[in-house]
């Protein structure tokens, strides 16, 4: 029989050596639970970037074509196709937003499809290949939409370059007769009736200095780093943003995309277009200035902005219909090579009538995010720009 006195001591001398075993055993356990959990995280992960690329298509499908899909069964096609294009480093996602709104409200009109060509780093590779690229994604849509008769185009920043360059490509015309003597030339888009062209904080000037880039300050040591560095950056995209690109003794691409060339009818193109509207951010937009998104020169940007606009839009504070004629107030001789590529650029573009639409997100807790709220790319956190969306919507022509 044991006597208490040598159980004690003997539970005194094994529980120590137990609670250092227990101690290990639990310190192995977490190391075990910690490699499964990364183990997991990295499973999920390549299973995610594995899906996503092979779903992708299939998902914004899905979701760009709205209830248009329903018609399918009773053997009616919305007949209006709307391309909408995202931006810099962006992906289809970013106007899942307007999709919805778009399709909400002319469910059985239009089918919309948010562009897969350009994303994320496919975004650096320049103004013209993903132009092309869209252009034929473009084609490849028309292809496959029983019924689709006119086409209109939205898109945001760097997107509306993208746009403008793929419509060049996709132009052709078609002679029309009356039944009288008089005949016209139609422009078609892909073969389709050209509605609306519609961008959304889009540097149609480029980048390049005064103030262009907003967030540099208009400094002007800063300026000329970005001009240096940008193709560092955002590769062949950031030589046709800064105008480096001056390829052969040619001008910059996007000088050359406000006119008419021999190969592509940029200008021709647009006109092609019942309508072309610009929206622009007038102040809190880092990444696109107000000057190069409407393309107007500094004396021609509105003095005064009423806000709101419209109380039924409270962040669009001044509208303009048709173009203002006053490039005769530049003197050419004593501009700089940039104010010269300016001036030739909103020469080129104002060749046809714009709509510009000012926007100030001035009331928005995420105000300085105002490149991302106009297009409202996520709405938990660009809500505020939503009545951009919407005048967009109440005036867009079917």
């Amino acid at each position: 029989m044991l006597c208490p006195t040598s159980l004690g001591t003997g539970s005194s001398l094994h529980q120590p050596h137990k609670r250092v075993m227990s101690g290990f055993q639990r310190s192995e356990r977490r190391n075990m639970d910690l490699i499964h959990w990364v183990g997991d995280l990295q499973r999920r992960w390549s299973t995610w970037r594995s899906s996503s690329a092979t779903s992708l298509s299939t998902q914004v499908e899905t979701e760009s074509s709205g209830t248009g899909q329903d018609m399918l069964s009773l053997g009616h096609f919305p007949e209006h196709l709307v391309i909408m294009v995202n931006g810099l480093g962006g992906s289809p996602n970013d106007w899942k937003f307007a999709d919805e709104e778009l399709v909400k409200r002319f469910p059985d009109k239009v089918v919309v499809h948010r562009s897969q060509c350009n994303t994320a780093k496919l975004t650096y590779d320049g103004v013209d290949r993903m132009g092309e690229r869209l252009a034929d994604e473009v084609r490849s849509v028309v292809e496959k939409r029983r019924g689709v008769t006119k086409i209109s185009f939205v898109a945001h920043s760097l997107g509306g370059l993208i746009a403008r360059y793929a419509i060049g490509i996709l132009y052709s015309h078609e002679t029309v007769s009356d039944g009288s003597l008089d005949e016209e030339l139609k422009g078609r888009i892909a073969g389709l009736e050209p509605i609306n062209f519609i961008t959304s904080a889009t540097p149609h000037l480029g980048s390049r200095g005064h103030k262009q880039l907003p967030f540099l300050f208009g400094i002007s040591i800063l300026e000329r780093t970005a001009v240096e560095t940008a193709h560092l950056i955002i590769g062949r995209t950031g030589k046709h943003l800064f105008l480096t690109d001056q390829d052969d003794g040619k001008p910059p691409l996007l000088v050359r995309m406000t006119e008419d060339q021999d190969d592509i009818k940029f200008i021709s193109a647009l006109r092609a277009f019942k309508r072309r509207v610009a929206y622009a951010n007038s102040s809190y937009d880092h990444i696109v200035g107000w000057r190069t998104s409407s393309f107007r020169r500094p004396h021609e940007l509105p003095k005064e902005l009423r806000c709101p606009y419209d109380d039924k839009y409270p962040n669009i504070v001044h509208v303009e219909n048709g173009n203002l004629d006053n490039g005769e107030k530049l003197d050419n001789a004593v501009v700089t090579q940039t104010d010269d590529f300016e001036e030739k650029m909103i020469r080129g573009l104002t060749q046809v009538c714009w709509e510009r639409v000012d926007v100030r997100i001035k009331k928005s807790l995420l105000k300085y995010n105002a490149h991302n709220t106009i297009q409202v790319r996520k709405y938990f956190w660009n809500s505020d720009g939503a009545d951009v969306i919407f005048h967009m919507i109440d005036n867009f022509v079917v």
